[in-house]
């Protein structure tokens, strides 16, 4: 019987990445945070990366590299995960109960009900309806009267 050829695997880190100061990275960190997250910037469907950077006077490259170093993600996926963030609470939000996936999707900026149930499961580990269904049976008493036939699948 052969034996297993194990390598171990080395982490590449990108050279841009070395291109950016520390204190810029901070600096940096820090106005993403602003226009993304306090300026709620990821319900926007179509703010990119390079509007990003357009915003914050640089380009593309500095900003992946921020993201990468500091939130260890990647600008798709730093974005996806604040619009989960507020899906999770618009989900179990007895005033939204009402809503259809689809609305929920919109309103936290994805593009489309199938991105939102890809991204949503690959963090949760679970669909939205699944996360809804599983806290209302753990909270019966948020479960709101519905002023309207929903579907949610």
């Amino acid at each position: 019987m052969a034996k297993y050829n194990i390598i171990e695997k080395k982490e590449k880190v990108a050279a841009y990445r070395s291109l950016v100061s520390p204190k810029m990275m901070d600096e940096m960190q820090e106005k993403i945070m602003n226009i993304i997250v306090m300026q709620k910037k990821y319900r926007d469907k179509d703010y990119s990366a390079k509007k990003l950077a357009e915003a914050l006077g640089t380009n593309t490259r500095y900003i992946s590299a921020v993201v990468n170093v500091r939130f260890h993600m990647n600008y798709t996926s730093f974005v996806n995960k604040y619009r989960i963030d507020e899906a999770m609470s618009i989900l179990v939000d007895k005033r939204y109960q009402g809503l259809r996936m689809e609305e929920v999707s919109d309103m936290v900026g994805f593009a489309n009900r199938q991105s939102f149930y890809a991204s949503f499961f690959r963090v949760m580990g679970m669909t939205p309806r699944e996360y809804r269904l599983e806290h209302l049976k753990q909270h019966p008493s948020m479960v709101a009267k519905r002023t309207r036939k929903t579907k949610e699948e």
